[in-house]
């Protein structure tokens, strides 16, 4: 996910989509997943020049990435999307009323696994595959990537509110995805979402997806198993419960009843008694595609 927090830091990313043909290549590569510049030429009736040229302004923003591989004509440069979500801050809370916190994968307060299920850090497995004890040795606050098959892993969320201030909106950014054994594009999970016990709602991830590298992985992470996930964005505010914008409930931060006091604790979950009970997979800054770990941020306001 690319999020501008400031207009003049995405003037690269607003160059890029201003223009009708580098929005057809977004679409083409939506669709196709990726495609090497002479099929994109030829798909969009221009020279490889030309594509070249928008190809570039794509790759200088962010956008998309390029990749060299050899096929049948040779050498050929592969272009596919590199980032699923742009948002734009344009008023920017943060500044005066707002902190925010990364919280890695592993760094849970509590959870259920069962298998398939795992996690590790960037250097190794913890423990082995499918053996939730692992999921209580120490070291687990250092996995940077966590899945598993039914269950559910729970974090706690700093609360530095002060006596004049009250809770206007928490937001939580996530690489996720569904868990299949192996991988498995089309392998739908019901991802449930919870803060303080309270459902806020779900998500339905599309699949486990392990097409091409994750962008983050280490060089020891297996080729066979997931490599990256969906770049997500929940809010909880004085509206609803939102996912990159889109109301899942009607569930406020007022009915959470947050206070100074409070304990924060956010909770993800799926079980296989669900309509899809496709597992969940957390990807932290050292593996998927996003360099980011859980990014937890909390808005309040002055009382007045």
């Amino acid at each position: 996910m690319i999020h501008i927090k400031d207009l003049h830091s995405g003037l690269n990313v607003f160059k890029a989509l201003s223009s009708e043909t580098r929005i057809e290549i977004i679409n083409l590569l939506k669709k196709y997943d990726s495609l090497n510049l002479n099929d994109l030429a030829e798909k969009l009736n221009l020279t490889n020049g030309a594509v070249t040229m928008h190809i570039k302004k794509l790759e200088e923003s962010g956008i998309i990435d390029i990749t060299t591989t050899v096929g049948k004509h040779g050498i050929q440069k592969m272009c596919y999307l590199n980032e699923d979500i742009v948002t734009v801050e344009l008023r920017n809370k943060e500044i005066e009323h707002s902190y925010e916190y990364e919280i890695k994968v592993g760094h849970y307060c509590d959870y259920h696994a069962e298998p398939t299920c795992g996690l590790a850090t960037k250097n190794s497995i913890i423990g082995e595959f499918d053996d939730p004890r692992y999921f209580a040795d120490p070291d687990h606050i250092n996995a940077e990537i966590v899945w598993l098959n039914n269950g559910f892993v729970e974090y706690r969320i700093p609360n530095y509110l002060k006596r004049n201030e009250e809770f206007n909106e928490l937001q939580f950014i996530f690489e996720i995805s569904s868990e299949a054994p192996g991988y498995n594009e089309e392998w739908p999970s019901d991802i449930y979402f919870y803060l303080n016990n309270i459902e806020l709602g779900y998500w339905t991830s599309p699949g486990d997806f392990g097409d091409v590298r994750g962008n983050n992985n280490p060089n020891w992470w297996p080729g066979h198993l997931n490599q990256y996930g969906i770049a997500k964005l929940l809010r909880i505010n004085k509206e609803g419960t939102f996912i990159d914008g889109c109301r899942i409930s009607d569930v406020t931060i007022e009915d959470i009843n947050l206070t100074i006091k409070s304990d924060i604790k956010f909770k993800l979950a799926v079980s296989d008694n669900g309509k899809n009970g496709g597992g969940l997979t957390l990807f932290g800054k050292n593996f998927g595609h996003f360099n980011h770990d859980i990014i937890a941020r909390v808005l309040y306001d002055i009382k007045k």
